[in-house]
């Protein structure tokens, strides 16, 4: 993997997206203006974003991954999915008033989350090894919200913007590794009440544990690894809804109890 991007660049376009993250306004995706990024030059400027929130006294506390089903690579137009960090003032509770003035265009899917009790690197991590360093699989609702105007942006220009991450809500509920064929538990979502979305844990790369092997491959290409203890949002089960102020979501989970939140 090669840059084509100096650093002074990258830096330039990590404060240039995370303002518009952190003010709430859209901007133009940035592989318009610099058409020859690379995926190396994208991963650089989300660490550089990361970077900045550490540098700030924020916490990192999980990795998320994106455009894993099938459904939502064909959504945004992309083949393969990408990653990104959670800071902790993305964290919200269950039952969350989220505040709506504070993103641009928000979507909400629901999610399976892993939380590892074991470190997990390399380029070949498989389901059974995920499944082995697995503590805890909890129910998520990931609010998305891309910087790019009219959520239109390509893979580069997503991976860069930390995968479009912004705000999510986890459930009250969880459950030992092997308690669920995770493939098979179903999710449905309602937006005020009226049923939007539904499906079921194979829309996530046929099984979500194959989400986390796939990020510590993406994260192996960088000499990263999955720490123990590492909280890992799999993507989403469902396409993803757009919200409105006013909108109050409820996601059921298949003996998981359910996540809601409303947008105030």
């Amino acid at each position: 993997m090669t840059n084509n991007l100096d650093q002074a660049t990258i830096a330039k376009l990590a404060e240039h997206l995370e303002n518009a993250e952190l003010q709430a306004y859209e901007v133009i995706k940035i592989t318009d203006d610099y058409p020859d990024m690379t995926d190396k030059d994208a991963a650089d400027i989300q660490w550089e974003i990361r970077r900045r929130k550490v540098d700030r006294g924020h916490k990192i506390v999980g990795m998320k991954m994106g455009l894993t089903s099938w459904a939502k690579m064909k959504q945004m137009g992309v083949e393969t999915p990408c990653y990104g960090f959670l800071a902790d003032y993305f964290s919200l509770p269950d039952g969350a008033e989220v505040p709506f003035d504070e993103l641009i265009h928000p979507k909400v899917e629901a999610e399976i989350a892993f939380i590892t009790n074991k470190e997990l690197r390399g380029p070949d991590v498989t389901i059974d090894e995920v499944m082995a360093a697995t503590e805890l699989v909890v129910p998520a609702v990931e609010i998305i919200d891309s910087r790019y105007k009219d959520f239109k942006f390509d893979l580069i220009s997503v991976q860069a913007d930390n995968s479009s991450s912004t705000r999510f809500v986890v459930g009250s509920h969880s459950a030992a590794p092997n308690a669920f064929d995770w493939s098979t538990i179903g999710v449905v979502m309602q937006k005020n009440g009226e049923i939007v979305e539904l499906g079921a844990g194979a829309a996530v790369l046929d099984h979500p544990a194959a989400s986390v092997a796939m990020l510590a491959k993406m994260l192996h290409e960088r000499d990263e690894v999955i720490p123990a203890g590492t909280f890992i949002m799999t993507g989403g089960i469902t396409a993803a809804v757009l919200v409105e102020k006013g909108d109050s979501i409820c996601v059921r989970y298949q003996g998981l109890g359910t996540v809601t939140m409303k947008f105030v």
